[in-house]
């Protein structure tokens, strides 16, 4: 049992001498082992954890310890951490050890946090439904039978079932909100450049976000604190400071945007009579709705399938069999060999996205589909510009519908990407977006509430998302 409800009172007990760290890892690494059946790890660093742990209580005991101190975090098994296995849940970097760590992982370790294990994933985060992985699927823990969603599915299966304290996820079209409003947990997509993606392994370069997963805002704040800041081994790192430059938000005055074309056919009974009873409940408590349109909308689907498919089939060339990861054993030549490892290496949906991604980039294609794409995409982006004009935040559901059966959509890709409908915009505007989760008024499943805010607004977007669910 973990005897604390946040990272603030954790920090309270550990510095009172009221709880051992070393112990509470040793809980932590406990609840895993009797969890494995949830699959949520890939790897579990047991004994580096308590070494850690030991480490990190003689420092808060001296007074002289960082942000983190004592935070159990995981992370997800696309983040590079160096002398640790970074395999993308794929059988093509099986085996495969990190040789730096990357900048994200880096700042959690600075700040005293203990890094207990990498999670499971979709292959090179491309799912949603955690599905796609070498490993095996991951496991909702709200009820077994469904799906986490992904592609950060591991990650937020380790924060639902009481695995760590806050888990790293990655977010190219959704894969942190969505499988945190699966399994009812919060979780933060950040504005796009704000965390360093030096380290990551890239999906979709223009498009990746690494964020947390927490039960509470608070402590998804305090590790997005730490982890934002520009980086000169990322060119899309952003100039920014996130402590100074943003305003808390006022009551009196948050406006709350409801666009037409996230309230319309296609949502499940459930989800749609949860959010309508949220919206009921805010309205009686005095905030300020306005309906707004974000016109583009339709769009976005399969501009950000265009766009991040061309992206990853460049990102992927690299795992060619000759300079690291699995490499055939059954081929006569060079081309063979290429070949072969790519075929026996990458999954399905790796597959078709590579194949979907050179279509689009072909000659004769390129201007037709990529490049009108690009363009739709700046409509959308421009959309949210306009719209926050008039709103501080935009509320829509997370998701069109709860987690879904294991299995459901396996031979549907369409209906496993449409999953993605109300939060693949939020990554083509690169603004950012949270899930909370919400009380199912009908069946068992959670519910995820998307607030969107305005780029570069992420603490103020925390501000609100605070401000709405006291509230609720």
């Amino acid at each position: 049992m973990i005897p604390y409800s946040n990272y603030s009172e954790k920090l309270t007990l550990l510095t009172s001498g009221n709880l051992s760290l070393v112990d509470n890892v040793r809980t932590f690494l406990d609840n895993i082992e009797n969890s494995k059946n949830l699959n949520a790890f890939n790897f579990v660093f047991a004994d580096e954890a308590l070494q850690r742990a030991s480490e990190v209580e003689q420092k808060i005991l001296s007074g002289s310890y960082g942000k983190l101190a004592g935070m159990v975090i995981a992370i997800k098994d696309v983040l590079s951490y160096k002398n640790h296995p970074l395999t993308c849940s794929s059988q093509i970097l099986k085996n495969f050890e990190a040789v730096y760590t990357g900048t994200a992982v880096q700042k959690l370790l600075d700040e005293d946090a203990i890094i207990i294990g990498k999670t499971n994933c979709d292959e090179f985060a491309m799912g949603s439904s955690n599905e796609n992985s070498a490993f095996g699927p991951a496991l909702n823990p709200v009820d077994t039978d469904f799906v986490p969603g992904g592609s950060s599915g591991g990650s937020a299966v380790a924060v639902a079932a009481d695995l760590c304290d806050v888990s790293l996820g990655t977010d190219t079209g959704g894969s942190i909100r969505q499988p945190a409003s699966y399994c009812g947990i919060v979780g933060m997509k950040p504005t796009f450049g704000l965390v360093s993606r030096f380290g990551l392994t890239a999906f979709a370069s223009s498009f990746d976000t690494i964020g947390p997963f927490a039960n509470n805002i608070e402590d998804a704040e305090l590790v997005l604190s730490v982890l934002a800041g520009h980086d000169n081994s990322d060119s899309t790192s952003v100039e920014f400071d996130y402590a100074k430059n943003q305003q808390n938000v006022v009551k009196e005055n948050l406006k709350i945007g409801l666009p037409k074309e996230y309230f319309g056919e296609g949502i499940d009974e459930d989800v749609k009579a949860t959010i309508e009873q949220t919206i009921k409940i805010l309205k009686n408590a005095g905030f300020d709705f306005i309906n707004i349109s974000l016109p583009h909308t339709e769009y976005a689907i399969a501009t950000y399938y265009i766009l991040t498919t061309a992206e990853a089939s460049s990102n992927l060339a690299r795992f060619d069999g000759a300079r690291y990861g699995h490499r055939s054993d059954i081929s006569s030549d060079l081309n063979e060999m290429y070949n072969n490892s790519r075929s026996e290496g990458f999954g399905d949906e790796v597959k078709r996205r590579i194949m979907l991604g050179t279509y689009v980039l072909s000659a004769g294609y390129y201007d037709a589909y990529y490049l009108k794409a690009q363009k739709v995409r700046r409509l959308i982006r421009d959309d949210f510009d306009k719209a926050f004009e008039k709103v501080d935040v935009i509320l829509t559901p997370t998701t069109p519908s709860t987690a879904f059966r294991i299995g459901e959509n396996t031979n549907d890709p369409l209906k496993m990407y449409l999953n993605d409908i109300f939060t693949t915009s939020a990554n083509l505007a690169g603004i950012p977006g949270i899930n909370l989760p919400l009380d199912n008024v009908t069946g068992k499943m959670p519910v995820g509430l998307q607030l969107l805010g305005g780029r570069l607004q992420d603490k103020f977007l925390f501000s609100a998302a605070s401000m709405i669910a006291s509230n609720l």
